[in-house]
């Protein structure tokens, strides 16, 4: 079985089957690769996302930036940074318990890190980027269209029988301690978005294992650029902000008001360098991006970890209508763009059908 940590495997004198983690069929000279392709369509992707952008763009008269001037640099050193860390902990983990020897450590690192290693993590990275940055700039755009939150309030309302499921979610968890855990959950997703592809590429013993995540990841964004586009919104909180009141205020609120104020603003100034805008419902790409989390760990074979994003992923899809970022279409959006990014992303980097790849939790013990 070839795995996300397995170029070498065999069957010890034990009869439990073994991984050599120090495997690197990465390592072949590019020339010699039986099948390489992947990267061209990685950066076929990429780059088609990126021309679409920039013809948007000129479509809309506005031109591509970096919000706050500084998020794209911000967040390519915030990822290098983490991948020197991550680097260090997969380097120790691999030498085993007992054999944290400072020379040795660095020797693990030498010999995993290879200079083409390095350079597809790079390429890897810098890709998740810079889609990143272009997904923000498409999803700016939307605010030049109509909104449509009247008819997702009144489909909200009738697939709760006459209720509003913030209101229902409100009663039901009351308005405050849950509003303030509710919100750290939200928080969460930012933080466990940017470890996450950053590992994938780290732990993954073929880099071409981590890639599927991060093409996972890739998709994510553009499809949910696109979805912004078929059924413009703002969210329950901007289109029914009384049933939203009643909540103890948090960083959520403050969040929320930002959104609207840029909106208003970059609609008011489209020519100004710092106008950009962040508000869209439909899909809720928490829930979209969560899903393709979880199955992207289920892919891998944690099944631990898998049952504890399922966890969060319920909290998350609670947190989106308790807060009024989302309607319940937005959400069951959500979860369909998440499998549809999954499938997408192992269809670029292993068209044909392949064994599931063996689980970290295997080789080191999870």
């Amino acid at each position: 079985m070839r795995g996300l940590w397995n170029t070498g495997a065999g069957v010890g004198n034990n009869g439990v089957m073994y991984v050599d983690p120090d495997s690197e069929a990465d390592e072949i000279p590019v020339g010699r690769l039986r099948d390489h392709a992947w990267l061209i369509r990685f950066g076929g992707v990429v780059g088609l996302f990126a021309l679409i952008t920039i013809v948007w763009s000129y479509v809309v008269d506005v031109p591509i930036r970096d919000p706050g001037g500084s998020m794209f640099l911000r967040r390519v050193l915030l990822s290098i940074g983490l991948f020197a860390a991550l680097a260090v902990v997969d380097a120790a983990l691999r030498l085993g318990r007992g054999a944290y020897d400072p020379r040795a450590l660095v020797a693990k690192l030498r010999q995993r890190w290879s200079s083409r290693r390095l350079a597809l993590a790079a390429a890897g990275l810098l890709g998740y980027h810079l889609v990143y940055l272009l997904y923000h700039n498409i999803k700016s755009w939307v605010v030049f269209m109509d909104v449509q939150d009247e008819g997702l309030l009144r489909l909200d309302n009738w697939m709760m029988f006459g209720h509003s499921p913030a209101v229902l979610l409100h009663d039901l968890l009351g308005q405050h301690t849950a509003a303030i855990a509710l919100a750290i959950v939200y928080e969460a997703f930012s933080y466990l978005v940017t470890l996450s592809f950053v590992s994938a590429l780290v732990f993954a013993n073929r880099i071409r294992d981590g890639y599927v995540y991060v093409t996972s990841a890739i998709w994510a964004w553009i499809l949910g650029a696109f979805a912004y586009y078929i059924i413009p919104t703002l969210g329950p909180f901007a289109s029914a902000p009384q049933e939203f009141s009643g909540l103890t205020r948090t960083f959520i609120n403050s969040r929320q008001d930002n959104l609207l104020a840029d909106r208003e603003y970059l609609i008011s100034n489209p020519a100004a360098p710092d106008a950009f805008a962040s508000i869209g419902a439909f899909a809720s790409l928490h829930v979209g991006f969560t899903f393709m989390m979880l199955l992207m760990l289920r892919y891998y074979g944690f099944r631990r970890a898998t049952h504890a994003m399922t966890i969060f992923l319920f909290g998350t899809i609670v947190a989106t209508i308790y807060f009024g970022y989302h309607y319940i279409i937005d959400d069951i959006a959500g979860l369909a763009l998440g499998w549809s990014a999954v499938a997408l992303g192992k269809w670029v980097i292993y068209p044909k059908s392949r064994s599931r790849p063996v689980a970290v939790g295997e080789l080191l013990k999870e």
